[in-house]
């Protein structure tokens, strides 16, 4: 059996920490969106004496083992479906960037869990799923359900939000992943001055560590970092060509998430 699922990339329209939670992740609101940037999965299941997880794909900058979240989230449904032992291939064909803020490994691993519980004839609830994707991560439910969205919580919290259609590009330094552990663990540490000037929390915590980004603000200062970044977006504009950038203009919002094709 087989499924081909297509995984959207997500900007954060805003992003706001409200405060540190007892479990050491922070509390946020930030309206999430999803965009024509996909990612791509190929997911091959077939019965075996004992379950086996095998990861492969076009890009050399993550790991195809089990510190993948699509290996993780493999092997979160196999334990939560009560499955029978299967050989499971999962291809990763990358074409959103890594460490970019823009939930690349959070899209695939929900692409994961949506293409597996298909395959296996929906064993799992969709709650049941969103459960699974709060567990994981805290781009995961949103990018199950995709759209726009307010999100709360760690962003396991979702409300629907209207859908409007614009176009956007988006511009990421080749060379520099920000961490969403960097990102947060910076906030927490700067003075609390000039942050109201930001629609994105994270961008005021990092913008002053990478001299890429002021360079991507004081060219485009209508633009705004996604996420922990480092990719920023322009809304209804074009980034110009700028060497040692990975640009791509002209995309566009959806109003849906992870599904088949």
């Amino acid at each position: 059996m087989e499924i081909k699922i297509q995984c959207p990339a997500k900007i954060n329209l805003t992003l706001k920490i409200i405060n540190k939670r007892e479990d050491g992740f922070h509390n946020i609101e930030s309206i999430m969106q999803a965009i024509d940037l996909y990612d791509y999965l190929k997911i091959t299941v077939e019965p075996a004496k004992e379950f086996e997880i095998q990861l492969s794909g076009t890009s050399l900058e993550i790991p195809y083992n089990e510190k993948n979240l699509v290996y993780k989230a493999a092997n979160l449904f196999i334990e939560q479906a009560n499955l029978s032992p299967h050989k499971i291939k999962i291809f990763i064909e990358k074409n959103i960037p890594v460490s970019a803020g823009l939930a690349g490994g959070s899209t695939n691993a929900a692409g994961t869990f949506y293409g597996l519980n298909k395959l296996f004839n929906e064993p799992l609830s969709k709650e049941e799923l969103h459960i699974l994707c709060a567990s994981l991560g805290s781009d995961l439910n949103f990018c199950l359900e995709g759209g726009k969205k307010l999100t709360k919580g760690r962003g396991e919290i979702l409300e629907p939000l209207e859908f409007e259609e614009f176009s956007l590009s988006l511009i990421k330094p080749e060379d520099i992943g920000i961490s969403a552990k960097e990102a947060y663990t910076r906030f927490s540490e700067k003075e609390n001055f000039g942050r109201e000037n930001f629609v994105n929390d994270l961008e005021w915590a990092v913008i002053d560590n990478y001299q890429e980004l002021q360079i991507i603000k004081n060219l485009y200062p209508e633009s705004i970092m996604s996420g922990s970044g480092s990719t920023y977006y322009l809304i209804n504009g074009e980034f110009e060509p700028l060497k040692g950038y990975w640009i791509k203009n002209n995309l566009k919002t959806i109003p849906f998430g992870i599904m088949e094709i």
